[in-house]
C-alpha cells in the first residue's frame, strides 16, 4: 500500500470540505425546485450519496491516496477538446437533481416503488464499480491527457482486464440511478446528456491513448471491449 505525502493528506483535506459544499449545493439544486425541504426521497438520495462517497473516499486513501491530488482539479495538459465533455457530463449529473425536485413540485412523474429501489441498487453497485478502478489505476484523473509528468502506464488489472473504460461504464449507470431513486423520469433526459458524453468521449480518449501511450494498442488486442464485454 503506497504511503500518503503531506501533499495526500491536503488533497483529502480539501475533498472532506468539496464534500460538504457539495452537500449544500445538492440540497439547494433538491429541495429550492421542489419548493419545500419536506421530501423525504430527496433526503435519502443525499444521505445514499454521503455515505457511498465517505466509504469510496476510505478505500481509496488505503488503496491509491495520490489519486486525490490528482483528482482534486483538471490537471494542465488536458486535451481542450475534453473540455466540453466535462461540461456536458457534470452538466447532466447537476441537472439532474433540479429537474427532479420540479418533477416533485409539480407532480409530473408516477413511479413505482420497485423502480426507486432498482435506483438505489444500481447506485451502490455503480458506487462500488467507480471506486474499484480508482484504487488501482493511479492515472484515474478528471481530465484526459497523457500523463507524462506522471510516468503513465497501461493498467490491465482489476476492472481493467475485463473492459477497458469501466469508470465510464459505471459512471453512466450512476447517473441513470439517480432519476430513479429520485422518482422522476423526467431527470432521465440530463441523464441521458452525461451517459451520451462518455459514450462519444471514449474513442474520442482511446485514439489519445493509441498515439501517446505506449503500450495501449496492444492492451486493446488483449481486452476487447470498452465498456460491455460481448457487446461494445
Amino acid at each position: 500500500m503506497p504511503e500518503p505525502t503531506s501533499q495526500d493528506r491536503v488533497a483529502i483535506a480539501r475533498g472532506l470540505v468539496s464534500l460538504v459544499i457539495t452537500i449544500v449545493i445538492m440540497a439547494l439544486l433538491l429541495f429550492v425546485p421542489a419548493g419545500t425541504a419536506n421530501w423525504a426521497l430527496g433526503w435519502w438520495f443525499i444521505i445514499a450519496f454521503v455515505l457511498c462517497v465517505l466509504i469510496a473516499m476510505a478505500v481509496i486513501w488505503r488503496a491509491n491516496p495520490e489519486l486525490f491530488t490528482a483528482r482534486s482539479r483538471v490537471q494542465p495538459g488536458t486535451k481542450a477538446w475534453d473540455y466540453i465533455f466535462l461540461v456536458l457530463v457534470v452538466g447532466g449529473f447537476i441537472v439532474v437533481p433540479l429537474v427532479a425536485g420540479l418533477d416533485f413540485r409539480f407532480g409530473w412523474s408516477a413511479m413505482p416503488d420497485w423502480v426507486i429501489v432498482l435506483g438505489y441498487v444500481l447506485f451502490v453497485l455503480s458506487f462500488a464499480g467507480q471506486t474499484w478502478p480508482q484504487a488501482v489505476n493511479r492515472h484515474f484523473e478528471p481530465g484526459v491527457r497523457i500523463q507524462e509528468d506522471r510516468g503513465q502506464k497501461v493498467v490491465d488489472t482489476g476492472p481493467y482486464a475485463i473492459v477497458r473504460h469501466p469508470g465510464y461504464v459505471t459512471g453512466a449507470l450512476l447517473a441513470l440511478s439517480m432519476p430513479l431513486m429520485l422518482a422522476s423520469w423526467w431527470a432521465l433526459l440530463p441523464a441521458l446528456v452525461a451517459v451520451a458524453a462518455l459514450a462519444v468521449r471514449t474513442p474520442f480518449e482511446e485514439r489519445t491513448l493509441h498515439d501517446g501511450l505506449p503500450g495501449y494498442t496492444e492492451y486493446t488486442q488483449r481486452v476487447k471491449y470498452r465498456w460491455v464485454p460481448g457487446v461494445w
